[in-house]
Formats: C-alpha cells, sequence, structure tokens
C-alpha cells in the first residue's frame, strides 16, 4: 500500500465518492423542485442545525475561530460556499456521470495547483499520468467523437464541473496544510462547523443573487425533504469528515485517486434511480482517467 493508506484510511476516502455519486443523482431528481444553488444553501443550511448541538461552542467569542477567520472564510468558499453550488448548477444540463467523470480530473489539479501554489514537485510520471486523465476528461467533453473535438461545444455544466474541480482541489491542500488551533481542528464538528459559518455566508449570498437574477421558485413536499436531509447528513457532514481525516492521513495526491471512484459509483446509480445508461465512451473515459491516476501514484 502507499505509504500512510491503511485498510481504515482506504475505507475513509472509499465513503465520500459513494456519498458524491449519491449526491449527483439526487441533485439531478430533484433540479426541477429547487434551484441548484438555493439547494446548495438549504442543504448546508440544515447540515448546520445538525452539527449545532455537537459543535455550537465554535460560535463562542475566545473559541479561536474568529482570530483564524481568514482561513475559515475561504475553506468556507471553496468547500461550502462555491464546490457543490456549481456542481449542482452543472447538473441542469448534463448527467450525473458526466459531471463526476470530468471532476475525476481532480488528481490532475492536485498536481498542478501543488506545483504552483504549494511548492510541491512533480515528477515526469506524474506528467504522463495527468495527460491520461486529461485525455479521459477530453473524451466526456467531446461525448466520444474525437473527429469533433476541435469544434466541439461545451455545455455550461461541462465548465461548471471544471470550476468546481478546481475549488475542491485548492479546498484539498488547504486541508493537508493545517494553522488551525488543536481544539478545534482536533474536533470534526467543530473543524466543519467552523467551515459551515462563513460557507453559510458566501452560499446565502450566491442563493440571494440567483432569486434576484432568475425566475427561482420551489415546489415543497416530501421528495424534496428527503433529498434535503439525504444531502445534508450524508454528502455534507459524512462525506466532508471522511475526507477530511483521509487527507490529512494519506495526502491529497493519493486522496484524489479514491475521487475516481465517484463516476463508478455515480454509473451504477443513475441506471438504477435514472434510467441514463452509461455509453461505450464513458467506459473508455474512466479506463484513461484512472489509469493515468496510477501511473501517477506509482512509486
Amino acid at each position: 500500500m502507499t505509504p500512510g493508506l491503511t485498510p481504515r484510511t482506504a475505507l475513509l476516502l472509499i465513503i465520500p465518492p459513494l456519498l458524491w455519486a449519491g449526491n449527483a443523482v439526487v441533485g439531478r431528481l430533484v433540479n426541477q423542485l429547487v434551484p441548484p444553488i438555493t439547494l446548495n444553501f438549504l442543504r448546508w443550511a440544515l447540515a448546520f442545525v445538525i452539527l449545532l448541538p455537537l459543535a455550537g461552542w465554535v460560535l463562542r467569542r475566545r473559541s479561536g475561530l474568529w482570530a483564524h477567520w481568514r482561513r475559515f472564510a475561504l475553506l468556507g468558499l471553496l468547500g461550502v460556499g462555491a464546490y457543490n453550488a456549481l456542481q449542482y448548477l452543472a447538473l441542469q444540463t448534463s448527467t450525473p456521470l458526466n459531471v463526476t467523470l470530468v471532476a475525476a480530473s481532480t488528481p490532475v489539479w492536485m498536481l498542478g495547483i501543488g506545483w504552483l501554489c504549494f511548492s510541491q514537485k512533480v515528477s515526469r510520471r506524474q506528467i504522463m499520468g495527468a495527460l491520461l486523465s486529461i485525455a479521459g476528461v477530453l473524451v466526456v467533453l467531446s461525448r466520444g467523437q474525437w473527429s469533433l473535438l476541435a469544434q466541439v461545444r461545451l455545455v455550461p455544466g461541462d465548465l461548471y464541473v471544471l470550476l468546481a474541480t478546481v475549488a475542491w482541489a485548492f479546498y484539498s491542500w488547504l486541508l493537508a496544510r493545517p494553522a488551525e488551533p488543536p481544539e478545534i481542528r482536533n474536533d470534526w464538528a467543530a473543524f466543519l462547523m467552523a467551515q459551515m459559518i462563513f460557507g453559510l455566508g458566501w452560499s446565502g449570498l450566491f442563493a440571494a443573487s440567483e432569486w434576484a437574477l432568475t425566475d427561482a421558485h420551489i415546489r415543497w413536499g416530501w421528495p424534496l425533504a428527503a433529498a434535503l436531509l439525504y444531502v445534508a447528513l450524508g454528502p455534507a457532514i459524512l462525506a466532508y469528515r471522511c475526507w477530511g481525516v483521509g487527507v490529512q492521513r494519506a495526502g491529497p495526491a493519493v486522496a484524489g485517486f479514491f475521487a475516481n471512484l465517484t463516476p463508478l459509483f455515480a454509473a451504477l446509480m443513475s441506471a438504477a434511480f435514472l434510467g441514463e445508461l452509461p455509453h461505450l465512451y464513458h467506459g473508455l473515459a474512466f479506463a484513461l482517467i484512472v489509469g493515468g491516476i496510477v501511473v501517477s501514484a506509482r512509486r
């Protein structure tokens, strides 16, 4: 196994892709019930209420949060305010499988951002792996029509998910560079709550803009309530908890490999719940992306 990757850490890193795949499917299912950015805000507002009994002490003046507010504001912007809002936006015009396959280029962005912003060295093997993964993403973006690649027109969802992937890569590198007081860093609920406090501000601002600029509306009912409960408990609280611990233990580059399990789970769930069967080019794209990460991660 990769140094630092124990079976327990591997399990922690498998849980988030499973929940994220479900998040993509649910986001697609409710896209006619709630606007995408509003969905993100409601998700995190519910998660905030759930975590309040466990980590409400973070709101106190002397908790250590406010002395590091700039860092938590940035984490909240990237991980809470931007990433999922962009993903839900992507699901308005793209399928869960396409969204998760494009997002599977995360390790490539991890390497590039680590090199540009965090002084991480990149080997030739990693560059080769990155090129393979990029080829996989191009297969998805071109819908498998290589002859038309130069003329391909990206749907808005493809661009949104690329932006989301860049935001997540920055977020993961920041997680791997701890700079918080120990009482917050060592308490998973407090650490997530500290991000949500600022993230709710960002997502609320984005949601307000959505309602001001579009014909937004919500269709309340049990389907939407069940969806909100799932995305708040699973992809928000549990997935962020497992991902944060996994990144700390295994490092962002290794953790990024596990993100590539998301398209596999999304393909299975899309076929089961949405009737959206994968195409041959999806399989080719997945093979290229995973192959690239395997090449990059080899010691």
